[in-house]
């Protein structure tokens, strides 16, 4: 699932830097995406602001001519606790991000700013007041799915005993394994669990095991001293050392390297770990959340993952039911996912025929909410009408096969995981004409994980050229 930042107006926030083109690029960044921006030149001129008005987030420099970002953070925190921060700085030195994330900054980032992972940072800062606000105003024993899980719509019954028992992990401080298939929103049930923690006022850190290089892998999770190897120029924060405190999420733990899950395992024993180059301990207080596409049970049973990781990571084991067991929600998330797509398009929001709801429930949908939310643009960016129907449906599912694929029948109760994902990657290597970049970007996944899926079923990609 990518995060991005949402087109609304009454967001805001406060740009605090003491140099004026990174100031003006900011500004620009944000008023892309619809916020609502004021900018300040340093320390004093950011609490003259905060004085006029209040805001939603605060991104700021740590190092500026009057004082640093810290001094803006420790302001904002004592006026307007419910504002975040973000800080920014040129250095990234280890000691600035780990303070920052102690002292309760929302993230840190380094200069040059990629403003992709600035608006994700943002996009996580409005969810994260939306789901403040939310319970807040419903008690959560009345409240609608809808409302107390932000992000995660519907009813339906699966759906529900899913998030039962996850508000049921989130209640202890246990390691929780997610299984689930690609595109049921894995990562948002892991932000879920950490909202609804004790530890929510705390980071949530994510990394993708397999986004990641193997090479690199190790000092993302853990970090490094200067000097550590080639190219370490200067030390580095990793993965659970900012995450101290909060909850981090190893996404696509089954694509973790055979040779690092050992040290994985320790640092799961034992909450400590060392920088690649030090010899000294850190010991971290967090909660470990691990999802998989992947059944880890199998890939203990063929020698590609570790038993001992995985029992120890499989402390409380949670599943995502996919969208062909949750038909009674695909109502609501075409509806939520057509508000979002006109808005970013600048359309009027057309209704949805009840003849267009009934071809999205006949149909199986194995690439789950993803795959739902990609047919929903598809739809609202080529008609531009004020009824989406039926006819809109088979004419945007033709590459899929058109009315053949609408109608095909729904998995038998039971239809194994693999064999479902099987006939998934088949079709998607076909629309991709055996293309495994452009398939693994239709499916969400990284190449790699594309490259293993299809040695694991033995389906090589030229067949479908």
């Amino acid at each position: 699932m990518n995060s991005t930042l949402e087109n609304n107006s009454e967001s805001s926030v406060l740009v605090v830097d003491d140099e004026p083109g990174m100031r003006t690029a900011l500004r620009a960044n944000f008023l892309r995406h619809g916020w609502r921006v004021e900018t300040a030149t340093g320390v004093r001129d950011a609490a003259r602001a905060f004085e006029l008005t209040s805001f939603d987030l605060v991104v700021s420099d740590i190092r500026m001519r009057d004082g640093d970002g810290f001094e803006v953070m420790c302001s904002v925190q004592k006026n307007s606790p419910t504002t975040a921060v973000i800080l920014l700085t040129a250095f990234g030195s280890v000691p600035e991000a780990v303070e920052s994330m102690r002292s309760g900054a929302f993230d840190y980032l380094t200069k040059p700013v990629s403003f992709e992972q600035l608006q994700a940072a943002a996009a996580r800062v409005m969810q994260r007041i939306n789901e403040k606000a939310a319970s807040v105003q419903l008690p959560v024993k009345t409240a609608s799915p809808e409302i107390v899980t932000p992000g995660i719509i519907g009813r339906s019954p699966a759906l529900l005993h899913a998030l039962q028992r996850a508000r049921a992990a989130a209640s202890t401080d246990a390691d929780v394994l997610v299984e689930a298939e690609s595109g049921t929103g894995k990562e948002l049930m892991a932000k879920f669990i950490h909202q609804a923690s004790d530890r929510s006022h705390k980071p949530f850190i994510a990394v993708n095991c397999a986004a990641v290089p193997e090479n690199l892998l190790e000092s993302e999770l853990f970090g490094h001293a200067r000097g550590a190897f080639t190219g370490a120029n200067a030390a580095k924060a990793g993965k659970f050392e900012l995450a101290d405190g909060g909850t981090l999420l190893l996404d696509e733990i089954g694509e973790m390297p055979l040779n690092l899950q050992p040290k994985l395992l320790r640092v799961l024993q034992e909450r400590e770990f060392e920088r690649l180059g030090e010899t000294r301990s850190i010991h971290v207080n967090i909660r470990v959340i691990a999802t998989t596409n992947a059944s880890l049970a199998s890939m203990v049973e063929q020698g590609r993952f570790r038993s001992d990781l995985y029992y120890r990571l499989n402390v409380i084991p949670l599943s995502i039911p996919g969208l062909r067991d949750r038909l009674d929600d695909i109502p609501a998330l075409a509806k939520h996912f057509a508000e979002k797509f006109a808005i970013e398009t600048g359309c009027p929001l057309p209704e949805l025929d009840a003849s267009f709801i009934a071809k999205l429930q006949a149909y199986s949908w194995p690439g789950n909410i993803r795959e739902l939310a990609n047919f929903m643009r598809r739809v609202l960016s080529l008609n531009r009408g004020t009824t989406i129907d039926a006819e809109c449906f088979l004419r945007e599912f033709q590459p899929m096969g058109g009315a053949q694929a609408a109608s095909r029948a729904l998995p038998a109760p039971g239809t194994p995981i693999s064999v479902i994902e099987k006939m998934h990657l088949e079709n998607t290597l076909a629309l991709a004409n055996g293309n495994r970049t452009h398939a693994a970007e239709m499916l969400g996944i990284s190449l790699r994980t594309m490259r293993n899926k299809i040695k694991e079923y033995g389906l090589p990609p030229r067949r479908y050229a």
